[in-house]
């Protein structure tokens, strides 16, 4: 089935970084952060599904969409949790959600501090697995020294229409569903980021920034992060997600202490994007058992 076209939510700089939000009125609040090479944009869907229920915040990470880059160039995990942190201070405590290297940088904001996060949704997160698939093995190698520059270089020789279909075809289950009207913003979207000096810098620097937090070890390490979340949590793999194993779901099951584990059959590393009334349906449940104040989540 064909995507649908949802609306474009509009967005404004709230400190230093750029935010697209759904209108105020909901009696919930939550903040979305997207993943590697993403955007706010890759919450819209699932934003409108949930519009009733939360008032949304999606953000572009420093350096990503619309967002400048941080002044001190730092792009690693913990740079980017204090953005989120920073937003999340300004918004009120929140349900908050991630996907992807957004999902280990809301692992970290969950830890730190337990007061601003209500709930905690995360999306084919990006924590350490010993046995990487082939995606991420590409993103180690791109964050290598010097290759990295090289290979983000080599990249915008090809043109913007191949690439994003490459992104969309890795990330989604089946890409030929995608809207057309979906296809024509990214494919604007990476004509525009080519034209910003800094575009190739921000994705070596995340890309660096979450192979870092793959190989820390200690009480600082993510799974460590994740032993400490207190919130409530969902967590939501694809079943032909080619970059983070669902099978990650096990060890996660073990490490956080309220969570609820969801496998789509039919999605791949985006569920919010390709099963977003799925994606919320879930997301409800956990929001409205928060809200009564029920018992620990069952698995």
């Amino acid at each position: 089935m064909t995507q649908q076209p949802t609306p474009h939510w509009p967005g404004h700089m709230v400190g230093p970084v750029f935010v697209r939000s759904t209108p105020e009125g909901a009696p919930e609040r939550a903040v979305f952060v997207h993943g590697l090479a993403g955007s706010a944009t890759n919450w819209t869907d699932l934003m409108d599904e949930l519009k009733d229920q939360v008032t949304g915040y999606a953000l572009d990470l420093p350096g990503a969409g619309f967002s400048p880059p941080p002044p001190d160039g730092d792009y690693s995990v913990d740079a980017h949790a204090r953005a989120v942190i920073g937003l999340l201070e300004q918004v009120g405590p929140a349900h908050l959600f991630g996907n992807s290297l957004g999902g280990a940088i809301s692992v970290k904001v969950a830890a730190a501090r337990p007061d601003l996060v209500r709930t905690l949704t995360l999306v084919s997160p990006a924590l350490p697995d010993l046995l990487p698939r082939y995606g991420p093995a590409r993103i180690a190698a791109a964050a290598a020294p010097r290759l990295g520059e090289w290979v983000a270089a080599r990249f915008r020789l090809v043109p913007a229409e191949r690439r994003v279909d490459a992104s969309f075809s890795m990330v989604w289950k089946d890409a030929t569903g995608i809207h057309p009207d979906r296809v024509r913003e990214a494919v604007e979207e990476v004509r525009r980021r080519d034209g910003l000096p800094y575009t190739a810098l921000a994705m070596i620097g995340s890309a660096r920034g979450i192979v870092a937090e793959y190989l820390r070890r200690g009480e600082e390490s993510l799974w460590s992060q994740a032993a400490k979340v207190t919130a409530p949590t969902l967590i939501v793999h694809g079943r032909h997600d080619r970059l983070v194993r669902p099978a990650m779901a096990a060890k996660a099951g073990r490490t956080f202490h309220q969570v609820r584990l969801v496998l789509l059959p039919h999605a791949g590393h985006v569920a919010m994007m390709e099963q977003p009334a799925l994606v919320a349906a879930e997301a409800r449940r956990l929001i409205g058992e928060t809200r009564l104040g029920n018992a620990p989540l069952a698995g």
